[in-house]
């Protein structure tokens, strides 16, 4: 699963962070699910996000949106290029079988929907479309 982050100063991403954070093991051991958050910023700015929220994954630095192109896409913003937050669920086929683009930097998708997602086959757990 990819996670697209704008960088490492938004609050917003820090706290979609932190919900996979908190069950990204569990998605691992049970689910055979590695997540993948990309934040469009250093790496040394991503360590000390990393330390600051203390999470318990590694973020992949992606400073000139080369992988958020390839998903939810960049921008420019008053930090400088970002990448538009996205969610995605790839499946072992390379297929997206969950796709959020936010439309607003809090509008997220947060961990633990994304696990009762993919323990329900990959359909909505709460009957949505």
């Amino acid at each position: 699963m990819i996670l697209v982050n704008r960088g490492y100063w938004c609050s917003f991403c820090a706290e979609q962070l932190q919900t996979f954070s908190e069950g990204s093991y569990d998605l691992w051991f049970n689910d055979d699910v590695t997540v993948l958050p990309v934040v469009t910023s250093e790496l040394p700015k991503l360590v000390e996000m990393r330390d600051r929220f203390d999470l318990d994954f590694q973020l992949l630095a992606d400073p000139e949106g080369e992988v958020a192109e390839q998903y939810s896409g960049t921008q420019e913003t008053s930090h400088g290029l970002t990448g538009v937050a996205g969610t995605y669920v790839v499946d072992t086929d390379g297929a997206i079988r969950y796709e959020q683009v936010a439309d607003h930097p809090a509008d997220r998708t947060y961990g633990n929907f994304v696990r009762y997602f993919i323990r329900n086959d990959f359909a909505d757990p709460f009957g949505g479309d």
